[in-house]
């Protein structure tokens, strides 16, 4: 018999599902997943566009859809392949997500552990930032929270994404920089710094965002933060270790704030 003949029992498929043999009569009884035959003694088989069916069943209950909306989807849908392809693209989208939770929440046990307070600039990595509501009031103040919220909740997924994009390539391109053994001052260097200056001012709440701010007393103190709270300088460290990436961001960071701010 070949794979495309091949039939599972109903106990099989709920085994296999992680779900029951009751609720795949009850998908059949309601029309959402017949059998693709039944037996001499009652029993239901599957084959396999049945499980393919299932699959999609499954994913759209993990977005919340009712059975009725469900069996909508299906029935609109005609390309099996087509309608998988834009459920891969959301699990993708979910395993990013989970993953950059994960290493939040990494992050936050460490930091709970040795007694530390949170990492503020990752607190939006993976999950609703309104939890950290009070987090952001105290370091910076309410106005800080409103203006950052409002900015953040104005931004399209996209740009949300792009926003993400650009934080992970600065401490990618600091830490590359770093291990190169070029020297803080140098133009490679310099340019970098001027990125990571332009993306503080691109952050309400915070004073390089402030009209009339003390930008340059905020980058610099920033730097010597990078150095001081390990939190902080993980986001620069080099395969060796130790504070060396964050010491070569900090002295950067203060080049270009004398000469440009």
């Amino acid at each position: 018999m070949n794979e495309e003949q091949q039939e599972w029992s109903i106990q099989q498929i709920a085994k296999i599902a992680g779900t029951t043999s009751r609720t795949l009569r009850h998908y059949g009884d309601i029309g959402l997943l017949p059998a693709s035959s039944v037996g001499h003694n009652g029993y239901r088989y599957y084959d396999q566009a049945s499980l393919v069916r299932l699959q999609r069943i499954l994913l759209l209950r993990d977005l919340g859809l009712g059975l009725p909306q469900i069996a909508d989807v299906l029935g609109r849908e005609a390309s099996e392949a087509h309608a998988l392809e834009s459920h891969l693209a959301w699990l993708r989208q979910e395993q990013d997500r989970l993953a950059r939770q994960v290493a939040s929440v990494e992050s936050t046990i460490t930091a709970l552990r040795g007694g530390e307070r949170l990492m503020a600039e990752n607190m939006f990595d993976g999950f609703d930032h309104t939890r950290y509501k009070e987090e952001v009031e105290e370091r910076w103040g309410k106005k800080a929270y409103a203006d950052s919220d409002r900015w953040w909740r104005g931004m399209s997924a996209d740009a949300k994404k792009a926003w993400q994009q650009q934080v992970s390539d600065l401490g990618r391109d600091w830490i590359a920089a770093a291990e190169s053994g070029i020297a803080p001052d140098s133009d490679e260097a310099q340019a970098i710094a001027g990125r990571h200056v332009e993306w503080l001012t691109g952050i309400p709440g915070t004073p390089a965002a402030a009209p009339g701010g003390d930008v340059k007393g905020y980058v610099i103190g920033l730097g010597e933060m990078y150095v001081a709270d390990p939190r902080f300088g993980a986001n620069y460290a080099t395969s060796e270790g130790g504070t060396a990436g964050a010491e070569f961001v900090r002295d950067a960071l203060r080049v270009f704030a004398d000469a440009n701010l």
